[in-house]
């Protein structure tokens, strides 16, 4: 069964790109631009890996990622965080992500960390 993956981002250019990359890699990919409705897609379409942009409109990744870690069904859901601001990494631990990724980041490297928090084999590219 393809894998889900559930992007949250407002930034349409990047969303596209991500999209883009990990579509091409198989795997079937979500897009929510904000919170409210980012949290409805995780309960309604469990994904099986959230890749969460810190800074959003209504409601940061860091309220998205606490509300998704307080609820049981989503407890143990996989997150990656992106953000331009590299010192939220704390922040972003704190509150329950499993990885933290900056902006700009190499299509290589997000790849390989999808993979990895997948459980996918890492392969070229």
């Amino acid at each position: 069964m393809t894998q889900h993956v559930l992007l949250i981002e407002d930034e349409p250019n990047i969303a596209e790109a991500i999209r883009f990359l990990l579509t091409r890699d198989g795997l079937r990919v979500s897009h929510a631009a904000e919170g409210a409705a980012a949290l409805q897609m995780v309960w309604q379409d469990p994904p099986d890996l959230m890749i969460l942009d810190h800074m959003l409109p209504g409601m940061s990744g860091l309220e998205i990622l606490t509300a998704v870690r307080a609820d049981p069904k989503s407890r143990d859901l996989p997150v990656l965080m992106l953000t331009a601001r590299g010192r939220d990494r704390e922040m972003a631990q704190e509150a329950g992500a499993d990885c933290f990724m900056t902006k700009p980041f190499s299509n290589a490297e997000i790849l390989a960390e999808v993979r990895s928090m997948l459980g996918q084999p890492r392969r070229g590219g």
